[in-house]
């Protein structure tokens, strides 16, 4: 469904989706999660699963109120469906946050519409992030429906799904706020089902959902994680049990990492202080590493799951000619030189990680697809423009 794939392409940051998971965004039952909305919009139903069996409910019979949910202690989600979308359908996904990118929704919407020819058949509304579950706008819904998408309409609709919205006053917005970019964020995305069809893509900065091609940073890799080959290792927390991996393309052997973070094993065990600990929460980038060639975050993996894999570090990336000493610089981290694009350097290994697999996954990037691309990675002396200029000009180099 497409409004899906919009609310994930605005989850996190492309290192996060790259280890993240719908299930996860689900369960954790924020009213600002973007999936929810849009899967809610969608119709889509959750499997539960234990040891004692499984059920289906739909997904709004899941919640519960703010980060409550029915899921039992013993069960995991297991499955989520949805109808697809037929030909005669269309739907769009829209949110507003304090960026553009990384960011917690003031306010997302979906909208799914059913046309027979011009005029709507049916029609849902999900608003997010403006009562302390998802909630549909009954009375924006029925307004649409026998009738065509016209300024209007539109108007009228948008009106009335900001009457649903039951919103609060916090740190990031006021009500009367959220409240009213309801109405905008609907009518902006009932605009986008007339004026662009199935593939619509509407977004609360008024920007494409997606550019031509959507970095993900998954490098030369199709973005799948291998599976791990021989027999399944329990590591402890605490145990001796060692996680063998591969990292700079050398075999290592850590005992005793098995509750660590992947970043606390590369520095403190194998002395691979190149990535970096900023936030250790995921939201600055500076420990970006590589796993089998997909980017991900060193500060959120837990050592364990590197057992078997891959790893590269900043400091492997300048090891393509064994024979040199020293060994040559990636283009990119020549390019940082040449363009100044390093200021203090605590973000700069993050970003030249990101900007590598950056270009390895489109060698030629638009302006747009770099700051896609580097939109997990902060700059605490908010160099921007100059790292920016380091890509375009390793770009230009390959």
């Amino acid at each position: 469904g497409f409004p899906l794939a919009l609310a994930c392409s605005q989850v996190g940051t492309p290192q996060l989706r790259n280890r993240g998971t719908v299930a996860g965004n689900l369960v954790t039952a924020s009213p600002a999660n973007d999936t929810i909305t849009a899967l809610w919009a969608l119709d889509a139903r959750l499997t539960l699963r234990s040891v004692r069996g499984e059920r289906t409910l739909p997904l709004a019979e899941f919640y519960q109120g703010v980060r409550r949910t029915v899921l039992a202690p013993d069960e995991m989600v297991t499955d989520i469906a949805f109808p697809a979308l037929d030909d005669n359908q269309r739907g769009t996904f829209a949110k507003l946050g304090l960026r553009r990118a990384h960011s917690i929704a003031l306010v997302n919407v979906a909208v799914l519409l059913t046309f027979d020819d011009d005029i709507v058949s049916q029609a849902r509304v999900t608003l997010g992030s403006v009562s302390p579950t998802i909630i549909r706008a009954p009375e924006a819904e029925s307004a649409l429906v026998g009738k065509p998408l016209s300024e209007e309409n539109i108007a009228q609709a948008a009106a009335l799904a900001a009457r649903a919205a039951a919103p609060i006053d916090d740190i990031r917005a006021g009500a009367g706020y959220r409240r009213e970019i309801v109405g905008v964020l609907v009518r902006r995305a009932l605009a986008g089902l007339r004026d662009g069809g199935r593939q619509s893509r509407s977004t609360g900065s008024g920007r494409a959902g997606f550019s031509a091609k959507l970095p993900m940073l998954w490098g030369r890799t199709e973005g799948r994680f291998p599976r791990l080959a021989g027999k399944t290792v329990r590591h402890r927390d605490g145990g001796a049990e060692p996680i063998e991996c591969t990292v700079n393309g050398k075999n290592v052997v850590v005992p005793g990492a098995g509750g660590k973070t992947l970043l606390e094993m590369l520095r403190d065990d194998l002395g691979l202080t190149g990535a970096k600990e900023g936030c250790g929460e995921g939201e600055c980038g500076a420990c970006t590493v590589w796993m089998d060639g997909i980017a991900v975050l060193a500060c959120l993996t837990p050592a364990p799951r590197a057992h078997g894999t891959h790893i590269t570090t900043v400091e492997g990336l300048a090891q393509e000619d064994e024979g040199a000493v020293p060994a040559p610089l990636h283009p990119l981290q020549q390019a940082f030189i040449d363009e100044g694009a390093v200021q203090c350097g605590f973000c700069t290994p993050g970003f030249i990680m990101s900007g590598a697999s950056l270009l390895e996954e489109i060698p030629h990037p638009t302006r747009e697809q770099i700051m896609a691309g580097l939109t997990g990675n902060l700059c605490r002396c908010t160099g921007y423009y100059k790292i920016v200029q380091a890509v375009e000009k390793a770009a230009e180099r390959q």
